[in-house]
């Protein structure tokens, strides 16, 4: 199922992504920023898990599957440029500001904000057209 989709991804001009598939693209999203600092830890799991159920209403094993999919998906993505030009093109601004927030709360998940995960960040928000003045209030929402 990701192979399709990360053969869409890859293309030079991704097609707009169906409700499922953003969903995985989302989830490995915060996989992708979680595993930055080389620390992928329980705590941020659960996070990601909790993130994606309240989002989008998933039982426990739903949830688990969608991060195992996304977990081996984002190890296959080739970049996160295009990865993220795709969900920019899929998902509306107010939207993405949510998924800001969520990604704001996989990197403060373990208490430490380390230079790999800012950087990510960094670049994430900026290629999902997030002003760098509404992702610092995204994170002050979420650390507050």
């Amino acid at each position: 199922m990701f192979q399709d989709l990360l053969k869409r991804l890859i293309q030079p001009e991704p097609a707009p992504i169906a409700d499922a598939d953003a969903r995985l693209a989302l989830t490995a999203l915060l996989v992708r920023v979680a595993r930055s600092d080389n620390d992928y830890s329980g705590d941020e799991r659960a996070l990601i898990d909790q993130i994606t159920q309240d989002r989008y209403g998933l039982s426990q094993s739903e949830t688990n599957r969608l991060r195992a999919e996304a977990e081996a998906m984002e190890s296959e993505a080739p970049d996160t440029v295009r990865f993220t030009r795709a969900i920019k093109d899929a998902v509306a601004y107010e939207d993405r500001l949510a998924v800001v927030e969520a990604l704001w709360k996989v990197v403060l998940a373990d208490g430490q904000r380390a230079q790999e995960e800012d950087a990510l960040l960094r670049l994430v928000t900026n290629l999902l057209g997030i002003t760098d003045q509404d992702s610092a209030k995204a994170r002050q929402r979420v650390s507050g």
